[in-house]
């Protein structure tokens, strides 16, 4: 049986160059942002679902407004927790597919899930690996890479867990505050100590 192992942690803690570390290694990558988006393709069932809803954010023939429902649910925590309520389900059964398809031919899986634990994507993996970094080091990277300013930066990182969170709920945690070396040798480790740790094989 293939190992599964999830990567999660903080927006812009730089966990797309950790899983691309994973990938060179041996990983096959689910990537969840890819998975979120092909569940929420025009004319989707979950579009037809979130539409009822949040009928402000969808345009012709149930096509979501990905940034329209963004600025909706960052602000307002309850109308987040609605939104994950719907999405999470149709993401879960989509991941379970991934898993199946890879274990037929892949020793190791990476999850990569910005929201693992909100989805309730963690019962799907046997271990679990976080990227963090500081705050200040984040807002650099979230407000030049996703064009957005400070405040709405803010209020991304408001609505998601803290550092103390995934260093008490994750086995491995790496820190990427900029030193792209460093980090890479802290994810060699953790990769290193996944595999040593099973022979590649789940016990």
């Amino acid at each position: 049986m293939s190992l599964v192992i999830g990567l999660t942690g903080q927006s812009g803690a730089g966990k797309t160059t950790v899983s691309k570390i994973f990938a060179e290694n041996g990983f096959a990558v689910i990537d969840c942002d890819k998975v979120s988006r092909q569940v929420t393709e025009k004319g989707s069932a979950c579009c037809r679902e979130l539409a009822g809803v949040f009928p402000a954010c969808f345009g012709k023939g149930f096509e979501l407004d990905r940034a329209a429902i963004a600025k909706e649910v960052f602000s307002d925590r309850e109308r987040l927790e609605l939104l994950n309520s719907i999405i999470y389900p149709y993401i879960t059964e989509l991941i379970k597919e991934r898993i199946s398809e890879f274990s037929k031919e892949c020793q190791y899986i990476l999850l990569d899930a910005p929201t693992l634990f909100e989805a309730g994507a963690d019962s799907l993996c046997d271990d679990i690996a976080a990227v963090t970094a500081d705050e200040g080091v984040r807002l650099g990277r979230i407000t030049a890479r996703d064009k957005i300013d400070r405040d709405m930066a803010l209020k991304r990182f408001g609505s998601q867990h803290s550092e103390g969170f995934f260093k008490e709920h994750c086995k491995y945690v790496i820190k990427n505050d900029g030193d792209q070396r460093s980090a890479a040798e802290q994810t060699k480790r953790v990769i290193e100590m996944i595999k040593g740790s099973t022979n590649g094989k789940k016990q």
